[in-house]
């Protein structure tokens, strides 16, 4: 087995999925240097343009659903965890540095372990983990991964709508919120729930997410939204 491919396969234990294709997945960690401009496989810089999007993309959905906050405080929220520090971060966690194709130049200053290198190839990766295996696949990575810096980003002044609700049913001397499941759709790997919550006294409101928890979070948001002031 060539090296490259022996360090792809210990990267795919640490990260957690297996490429199908494994030239795509090479693609994706393969810098611009590599070669020295001599080798004429493309390098991770499409795929990076491409798992950028998809990484904002689900940090936004993550973050409208586990918030109430206006679109200012979601946007640097966003930025905090979309940055090129925390993506390197993760690549160094997982191992990436380790996988990357770069030229015997690149390697000697130390690119391997170069934030702006690192942040461009896992979201290379990302890009990669989408084509070859959807949508599903780069969510369950991203879900693992992201998984401590969501929490930390959004627990240091975010507060959990479902726990502002109760908060809020308590200072008002109303009762609990009572979460009731109206619907559930879509295939097992991706239902789709439509939950109600209501607080006796005040009203109900419903929510749609693509797991119990955050349908509850979204009815939670919507039933502060409408909160009788």
């Amino acid at each position: 087995m060539k090296p490259e491919y022996r360090r792809l396969s210990i990267l795919e234990n640490q990260m957690g999925y297996v490429f199908k294709d494994k030239e795509l997945a090479l693609r994706a960690l393969t810098h611009s240097s590599f070669g020295d401009g001599r080798r004429k496989t493309p390098d991770y810089e499409r795929l990076e343009f491409l798992g950028d999007r998809i990484l904002g993309l689900m940090t936004a959905e993550k973050l409208f659903f586990m918030s109430t906050e206006k679109e200012g405080a979601l946007a640097r929220r966003l930025n905090a965890l979309v940055r090129k520090e925390t993506c390197a971060r993760i690549a160094r966690h997982i191992g990436i540095g380790d996988a990357l194709l770069l030229s015997p130049s690149e390697e000697r200053q130390g690119g391997r372990e170069k934030i702006s290198i690192l942040g461009d190839a896992c979201e290379a990766i990302i890009g990669a983990i989408y084509i070859d295996g959807g949508l599903g696949a780069a969510q369950a990575f991203y879900d693992i991964h992201w998984k401590d810096d969501i929490e930390a980003v959004t627990n240091k002044s975010m507060k959990d709508p479902k726990t502002a609700l109760q908060e809020k049913a308590s200072v008002a001397n109303k009762s609990l919120p009572v979460y009731t499941t109206l619907n559930r759709s879509g295939p097992d790997h991706k239902p789709l729930f439509v939950i109600q919550v209501e607080v006796e006294g005040v009203g109900r409101a419903t929510g749609t997410g693509k797991s119990k928890k955050d349908a509850e979070r979204f009815a939670a948001t919507h039933l502060l939204e409408d909160w009788p002031i």
